[in-house]
């Protein structure tokens, strides 16, 4: 277990107030007290309690019995003990780095600020795993209980999402992180969780900290992207030659208001951002085609709009849920080439 701390020195005492945060807990979870004195973050800090209060996220505890026991008589908040004791850690841990951020940062290197982000963002990633799998993996293992589960497990989730968007944001307008996408070495999104739709279908979830535009020649024109999931899709059965094929899917908004060249000044801000689900569609290279893709400074692609959601901005949560309708064919799309869901996908691998 590494051992180098990512800041030297306490903190400030006097006057010193925790970090703001985007949204409350949820109902049911135990609020989160003042902390006292903030202790120093260093890598043991977050690495080795994270690592023993994280449930595996391969293979999620059930907090219920299955459907074939009684169900237990014990309150929501009582399941789920262990994982809002985890959230109030890493929610701790979000403040201790926003109080270094705004009281230290004249005392600490700069390189020591820009590695402290992505890696705590690494430690975040068991967490996330375990709430999105044991909340959205097909089958459910909660019987009766999954809905209630599901939602307070999703609401966690959505939670530290939120406050990791906003820690991120705070760290890139001090110039310690950068956001561009083109660079190799930014936090433009970060991880947010993985689960599976189907035996041979797998989404990951990840989260940009501010709107990006869709690609970085900016085509389509005024097209912007909030979240993004990557559909794996591997053969079945699996067999020498065979690799997994993976799609991408966007939350984005498009600014009509600048498409259309109307004056901000007179417009309502309400209805700036159409929001919508859709796919990338590449437009080449050839997968197949090593010397063209070496020579391609980036890869072109188009939009495939295949939910229009409105002019407010869906949850994290909600986002999600709207794509696995869409997956799985419960949106109603005709002619989207996943409307059938798993069980084509099934007819069309055998």
């Amino acid at each position: 277990m590494a051992t180098e701390q990512w800041f030297v020195g306490p903190l400030p005492q006097d006057d010193l107030e925790p970090g703001a945060q985007p949204c409350g807990e949820p109902s049911w979870s135990t609020p989160l007290g003042r902390p006292g004195d903030p202790p120093t973050v260093g890598l043991e800090d977050v690495q080795e309690p994270l690592l023993e209060a994280s449930p595996s996220p391969s293979s999620p505890e059930p907090l219920a019995p299955g459907p074939g026991s009684a169900p237990p008589r014990l309150p929501l908040d009582t399941m789920f003990s262990p994982i809002s004791e985890q959230l109030r850690y890493l929610l701790k841990k979000a403040d201790d780095f926003q109080s270094y951020l705004i009281y230290s940062r004249d005392h600490v290197h700069k390189e020591q600020l820009a590695k402290a982000m992505p890696t705590f963002l690494k430690m975040c990633e068991p967490y996330f795993l375990y709430l999105e799998a044991a909340a959205r993996s097909v089958p459910p293992i909660y019987g009766a209980l999954q809905e209630l589960v599901r939602k307070g497990l999703l609401e966690i989730s959505q939670q530290l999402t939120l406050r990791l968007e906003q820690l991120v944001l705070m760290y890139a307008s001090f110039g310690f992180v950068d956001l561009e996408e083109t660079d190799p070495l930014s936090i433009s999104c970060f991880f947010c969780g993985r689960f599976s739709i189907s035996p041979s279908h797998e989404v990951s979830i990840f989260r940009y900290c501010a709107p990006a535009a869709y690609t970085a020649s900016r085509f389509p024109r005024y097209l912007y992207k909030k979240m993004r999931w990557n559909l794996e899709t591997t053969p079945e059965p699996r067999g020498e030659g065979q690799d997994s094929h993976v799609e991408y899917y966007f939350l984005c908004y498009r600014d009509t208001w600048e498409d259309t060249g109307k004056s901000l000044a007179n417009s309502c801000p309400q209805i700036q951002k159409l929001w919508s689900i859709g796919r990338w569609v590449p437009l080449g290279p050839a997968e197949d085609d090593l010397y063209s893709w070496i020579l391609c400074p980036q890869p072109p692609g188009d939009y495939q709009q295949l939910l229009t959601i409105g002019f407010e901005e869906p949850s994290h949560m909600l986002a999600t849920d709207l794509l696995v309708q869409i997956l799985t064919g419960q949106a109603g799309l005709a002619g989207s080439p996943n409307a059938a869901g798993p069980a084509a996908w099934a007819a069309q691998e055998s």
